[in-house]
């Protein structure tokens, strides 16, 4: 049975391998806000702390959230030593394997949770709230803010640097 967290998230407490229904406020950013972010002196209060999921949510003509699947999170690996620098960020979410370099730049600082790739209706369905954050001139790379209820992830990537992928494959 999947556990409930709310965030903000206690990073120390998950345990990798342990599936969770999160909930609460997160954020989302792809390549194009990563590279932004970097260039920012002054970054939003609001945006440090919080879970950042590699996501570029899609909108249908009611501006309702129709599909939110998490992007390739190996694609950011280059940006996540300086994204945890700058924003204090406890924890990322998306797909995929991490490499090596990322997870030693995470560890003791950051957790790396997976969501259900190819899931993207399923993950729109536990978004209660999405309202543009920074840069909306990205279309749906831009940052959201999302208040989601019960998103399922699982810890791939613990406090301690322990990787799943490496001890299942």
């Amino acid at each position: 049975m999947c556990k409930k967290i709310q965030t903000p998230i206690k990073k120390e407490d998950l345990k990798i391998g342990k599936q969770y229904f999160l909930s609460g406020t997160i954020f989302t950013a792809r390549d194009k806000a990563h590279q932004k972010l970097l260039t920012e002196k002054n970054i939003p209060k609001e945006l440090k702390n919080q879970i950042i999921y590699y996501c570029g949510p899609i909108f249908n003509e009611k501006n309702k959230i129709t599909s939110a699947g998490p992007t390739t999170s190996a694609r950011m690996d280059k940006y996540t030593k300086e994204i945890i620098r700058k924003l204090k960020t406890p924890a990322f979410i998306g797909k995929g394997e991490r490499s090596e370099k990322a997870v030693k730049q995470m560890k003791g600082k950051a957790i790396y949770l997976s969501a259900i790739g190819g899931a993207g209706a399923l993950m729109a369905r536990c978004i209660k709230k999405a309202e543009p954050f920074l840069y909306p001139e990205l279309g749906t790379e831009a940052i959201y803010k999302l208040e989601i209820e019960n998103l399922p992830v699982i810890v791939v990537v613990d406090i301690k640097g322990d990787n799943l992928y490496n001890n299942i494959i």
